[in-house]
């Protein structure tokens, strides 16, 4: 998405009526467009494979296929996760299979459309409580997954990976460390690029399943 091009969306919800409304909001803004809706998993993979959507507005519980498989199997689109469950298992599930962001429906509607620009643009997003609740029960398992790619980061970049874990933004980590932004985003980049991950919500995830926070 480059210049005055509309971010693209692909809405994946099992009821028709939230469809309806979420298409309705987001095609009311210049810069977001609706590309099309899904209505269980298997019919968002499908759609996403031939509309090239760059965000993906999906549902959690469907039927055929649950939201979390098909954000499992799409290549190249963002996946917001959206449901009216606030719930660990899903949260965990959702962003271990590849999710940038993960909202309640009962979010406001300017922050939910807040949310699929900043997941457009390559950024993770999760709302405050799910954030606090990942944060907290990370630390209270026991460490059990090796992370590939974490014994070839640099001190420096380990000591990076742990304030983006406690939640810290790049601009926060450029005051804590004393460092300009083009090194806090060199050193984001390395991270995602050796750690194999996304964006800042699996970077978080790596970092607190091999124990490192």
């Amino acid at each position: 998405m480059t210049g005055t091009q509309k971010i693209g969306v692909l809405i994946v919800d099992d009821q028709a009526l939230l469809r309806a409304s979420f298409r309705l909001l987001v095609d009311n803004e210049p810069d977001l467009t609706v590309l099309g809706e899904a209505g269980t998993g298997a019919e968002a993979v499908a759609l996403a494979s031939s509309l090239n959507p760059d965000v993906v507005l999906m549902d959690i519980r469907m039927p055929e296929m649950d939201g979390i498989e098909a954000t499992r199997l799409l290549e190249g689109p963002r996946v917001l996760v959206l449901t009216t469950f606030d719930l660990d298992e899903y949260v965990f599930g959702a962003l271990r299979a590849g999710a940038s962001g993960f909202l309640l429906k009962d979010t406001p509607p300017a922050e939910l459309l807040a949310a699929v620009r900043v997941v457009a643009s390559g950024e993770s997003l999760l709302s405050p409580s799910v954030t606090r609740r990942l944060i907290s029960e990370f630390v209270r398992r026991p460490a059990s997954f090796a992370v590939s790619g974490l014994d070839r980061l640099t001190e420096r970049e380990k000591e990076v990976l742990t304030l983006v874990a406690r939640g810290l933004s790049n601009a926060e980590i450029m005051a804590a460390l004393h460092v300009s932004a083009g090194t806090a985003k060199t050193h984001i980049g390395n991270l995602l690029a050796k750690l194999h991950a996304r964006d800042r919500a699996q970077l978080v995830i790596a970092a607190y399943e091999s124990g490192l926070v």
